[in-house]
């Protein structure tokens, strides 16, 4: 089942639930896959690591803006935001466990010799193709610092 398929099964679950802020986040996350699939002029459908790619923007998005609003002491406005990410993510991969990243970055780390901070820009382009979708690149980027120093 394609993506696009499966936020308007969702979507027609959340209209009849009457659930808004579930269907909120499902009529973004098929704006955005429409856009990207006209992006080029021609309507072709997404790859499966274009789609992770949009989701997790989308995911990020709504993290990022309910920080901004618990900053500024906006509860009300903070929890339909990660309400939304959670839909959202729901259509991502399973996540790695911080144990499991710290384990894969280490054998990582060994395989490309990396031994100080300065290897960190050449160890994250490697562990962001290879982890994408599995894990954030905020915590893989903690991991590798961790790691490192």
């Amino acid at each position: 089942m394609s993506l696009s398929t499966e936020v308007m099964a969702k979507m027609k679950d959340a209209m009849r639930a009457k659930d808004t802020v579930a269907l909120e986040a499902l009529r973004a996350v098929k704006s955005a896959i429409l856009l990207a699939q006209t992006e080029n002029g021609a309507k072709e459908e997404l790859t499966e690591d274009a789609e992770i790619k949009l989701l997790q923007k989308l995911v990020k998005q709504r993290k990022d803006s309910a920080t901004l609003y618990t900053e500024q002491g906006r509860a009300d406005l903070a929890e339909p935001e990660i309400a939304q990410a959670e839909i959202i993510s729901q259509f991502l991969p399973e996540q790695m466990s911080e144990e499991e990243l710290k384990a894969a970055l280490s054998k990582l780390i060994s395989e490309t010799g990396a031994s100080s901070i300065k290897d960190m820009g050449r160890l994250m382009g490697v562990a962001s193709q290879q982890f994408a979708g599995k894990a954030d690149g905020k915590a893989i980027s903690a991991v590798i610092k961790q790691l490192l120093s």
